[in-house]
């Protein structure tokens, strides 16, 4: 279910034109387009060894757990390509999401001359973050490569990203992982096969139906 603005919002409807309008550009692998989302996953570690699959029974496991605290991931999806990346990280802080900021600009697209990026617009998604983790001549250079839409709040349904994140949740991790280690083992062989067989993703909703479908969060015209 979208989460929308109770009420007509100039901001909302300004920043998912926007964003709707660069999901309508062709394929340039000069100028790609990498969604970036964030999501925590708790760790959960087994107080007694589940019982396994048996023929006629599933695997059984105890109520009780352990929590061994919550690790991060960064979702990287190019829906043109369906080339997908995630970053399994402790934390979620600037300078992390600085750090993927520059495997992404060097590692995964190295010939590019501007990644365009859609994402959420929170506190730590800032140009400005990079200043703060590399020396100035890096940051910039990080920086000048990578442009940044950001989705409006209560928006995220316009972040594909999203989509490739409830996906992972899906097929890798609605089940006990008890370590980071064995998180970003799960999550590689997730990639792994996600990468033997990529998804597009054709994103159909456009601005036209954007000004039909969420006419009521358009403004009244200002007449004075």
């Amino acid at each position: 279910m979208w989460c929308l603005p109770g009420a007509p919002s100039a901001a909302f409807v300004c920043a998912m034109e926007n964003v709707l309008d660069v999901y309508t550009r062709p394929y340039d692998p000069k100028h790609p387009l990498v969604c970036v989302d964030e999501t925590s996953k708790q760790l959960v570690g087994e107080v007694q060894e589940p019982l396994p699959v048996v023929p006629g029974k599933p695997a059984r496991f105890d109520h009780h757990y352990v929590r061994n605290g919550v690790a991060n991931l960064f979702m990287l999806l190019e829906p043109l390509t369906g080339h997908c990346q995630v970053k399994v990280t402790e934390r979620r802080t600037k300078r992390d999401w600085a750090l993927v900021m520059k495997d992404l600009v060097d590692h995964h697209y190295p010939e590019a001359d501007v990644i365009t990026l859609v994402m959420d617009n929170l506190s730590t998604h800032q140009k400005a973050a990079l200043y703060e983790v590399f020396p100035p001549e890096e940051a910039k250079r990080i920086a000048d490569k990578i442009h940044i839409h950001f989705t409006p709040k209560r928006g995220s349904w316009l972040n594909i990203a999203e989509i490739g994140l409830n996906v992972l949740y899906r097929q890798c991790l609605d089940r006990r992982i008890s370590t980071i280690q064995q998180l970003g083992k799960e999550v590689k062989a997730w990639l792994t096969d996600r990468h033997q067989n990529p998804s597009v993703v054709n994103w159909r909703f456009t601005t036209n139906d954007a000004r039909i479908k969420l006419k009521r969060l358009y403004p009244a015209l200002l007449t004075s």
